[in-house]
């Protein structure tokens, strides 16, 4: 998807705090559901390669969001790599873990399951759930169960970051962003009309620059 199509689907700007929201709601269930002490939602900063705290609930919510650690860190790293999930029971006997990381989180786990939030075969983050109880023991059900909130999760972070584009490319100079601010503004039946015009458009001004 380009620049400008980005901003057309993301829509509004408000629709940044909405998709947080989403995240949040996300992360809040997830833990209910496993009884966990916490969840929380990673975002991969492809640029910096980072991965950034986005959405917790339980231990270290309010605390955490904006934090940031290199992307191959722990067991988050290694499941934003491989882009498969983990369950770990004892997370002290497992090499993968950071313990350091954990620390500078102001928490550390014992346990942890982690899932990566894969949108089209992009891996946009990675969601954990942290210390489940530690006399029930994972069923299939609940490894489909984490599937579920790891797929809700991927989308409302695919919508966040494109609300996030959208913002950049509005409040930026030039004509991207004109066309943005257009864009925006489309409503019912002659939006796909008019999106194709501005598409044309831009390809003008784009072998014009």
């Amino acid at each position: 998807m380009s620049d400008l199509e980005a901003a057309v689907a993301a829509g509004v700007l408000g629709a940044d705090e909405a998709h947080r929201s989403l995240l949040q709601a996300t992360v809040e269930v997830a833990r209910a559901i496993f009884g966990a002490k916490a969840a929380s939602v990673f975002l991969l900063d492809d640029a910096a390669d980072e991965l950034v705290f986005e959405a917790v609930a339980g231990e270290g919510a309010g605390e955490l969001i904006g934090k940031r650690f290199p992307a191959s860190t722990g067991v988050a790293g290694w499941v934003l790599t491989t882009r498969q999930p983990l369950v770990i029971d004892d997370l002290t006997s497992d090499t993968r873990f950071s313990r350091e990381a954990a620390e500078s989180t102001g928490y550390v786990p014992k346990s942890m399951m982690a899932v990566p939030l894969l949108v089209e075969e992009r891996a946009l983050g990675v969601l954990s759930v942290l210390d489940r109880p530690t006399e029930s023991r994972l069923k299939l059900a609940e490894v489909d169960l984490l599937g579920l909130f790891a797929n809700q999760a991927a989308i409302a972070l695919d919508l966040l970051q494109r609300a996030r584009h959208a913002r950049q490319a509005l409040e930026g100079e030039g004509r991207l962003s004109a066309l943005a601010r257009v864009a925006s503004r489309l409503e019912g039946e002659d939006e796909d009309a008019a999106l194709e015009f501005i598409r044309a458009l831009d390809r003008v001004l784009a072998r014009r620059s």
